[in-house]
């Protein structure tokens, strides 16, 4: 795994002005047009920047060592083709913003930082426990969220019900705002998106009542969540579209990091469970029956005569569930040998003594 805050040299804590004076300075050491350019070192501090000037990105990164749905901010088939960073208004504390400029120069990136993102609510994560026998057969659990939903009364339109649409006043229904910039190397054009309409171009002429115009509102729902068979402790289930809900966007994701709550009896090892079975030395020598608890019920299982300790005893098809078949149920022997042996006892060892055993 790529260790982003180290490419950038920086502290795990790092704010975003932090994060973006960083990759400024290694922007210019490596970019391609300069005599120190290296461009696997620029598309790697790119890639850094990409996913820890993105709010969501970070806290999945930081999460579960990785940003999804495209994390990386380089590809393999990406080109720089001559572009000129003094263009942007350079790297030596000019006012601009980075990803404005990236925006415009898509066609330079080859669609790494100028690819136009679908803009999404964001995510929403919990923390679920199960039990031990859960966990192994899979289950269902339905959760209470307190989240921002989209607006049952006007749909997410933020509008009125019956009103109509009306043009953007603040971007002129073109939903983007370009503002102009001025440097000591020259002027250059940022876009942005207009929030006044959300990059819609559109405005209800009355706002819905229910969400004030917004599109969304904060209300319970309840989730159904589907554990399947065989789940970790520690592993996560997303949950596509069920995070926040945001106007004009795609709803962020839920993830479900599960912990399992041991059993005290039988553990898990791979698609095994298995159990430690105490037998008495009698038991152990002559052979005998025992019953095991399995997560299917008691089974009666023959310990043969002679068993060693440490022996393990296979159960089949009590184990994990995997597609259409299970694991094995493993029991492993632990001879008890007894603390204290009464007269009797101890003049029948001396008898198995003389006869080498």
């Amino acid at each position: 795994m790529k260790d982003y805050y180290q490419i950038l040299g920086i502290e795990k804590k790092a704010t975003k002005d932090e994060i973006k004076k960083a990759f400024r300075k290694l922007a210019a050491q490596y970019h391609p047009d300069k005599k120190t350019g290296d461009e696997a070192k620029f598309k790697e501090v790119s890639e850094a920047y990409s996913v820890l000037n993105d709010d969501k990105k970070r806290a999945e990164y930081d999460t579960y060592g990785r940003a999804f749905n495209g994390g990386g901010g380089g590809g393999a088939n990406q080109g720089f083709g001559g572009f000129n960073w003094s263009q942007a208004g350079g790297f030596n504390g000019m006012e601009f913003d980075i990803g404005d400029i990236f925006e415009n120069f898509g066609d330079v990136f080859g669609g790494g930082f100028g690819a136009k993102r679908q803009k999404r609510g964001n995510d929403v994560s919990i923390d679920i426990e199960l039990p031990f026998r859960e966990a192994i057969f899979g289950t269902e659990r339905t959760v209470v969220l307190n989240k921002h939903n989209t607006c049952e009364t006007c749909e997410g339109t933020g509008a009125k019900t019956g009103t109509e649409m009306t043009t953007c006043k603040v971007c002129n229904g073109q939903g983007k705002i370009r503002e102009s910039r001025q440097s000591v190397l020259g002027s250059f054009t940022t876009v942005r998106e207009c929030t006044e309409c959300n990059g819609r171009g559109q405005v209800p002429k009355e706002k819905c009542g229910s969400c004030a115009g917004t599109g969304v509102k904060r209300s319970p729902v309840e989730i159904k969540i589907k554990v399947p068979t065989g789940i970790n402790d520690g592993e996560v289930i997303r949950m596509v579209g069920q995070g926040e809900a945001m106007q004009g966007a795609i709803p962020g994701d839920l993830y479900i990091k599960i912990h399992v709550i041991p059993d005290k009896h039988i553990k898990r090892e791979g698609n095994s469970l298995y159990q430690t079975l105490p037998v008495k030395l009698t038991d152990a020598l002559l052979g005998a029956e025992y019953k095991i608890e399995t997560l299917d019920g008691p089974v009666t299982i023959k310990v043969p005569a002679n068993v060693q300790h440490n022996e393990v005893l296979r159960i089949k098809e009590k184990g994990v569930p995997v597609g259409n078949r299970r694991g094995d149920f493993l029991v492993k022997i632990e001879i008890e040998l007894p603390t204290k042996l009464s007269r009797n006892a101890k003049k029948l060892i001396e008898e198995l003594k003389g006869e080498g055993i």
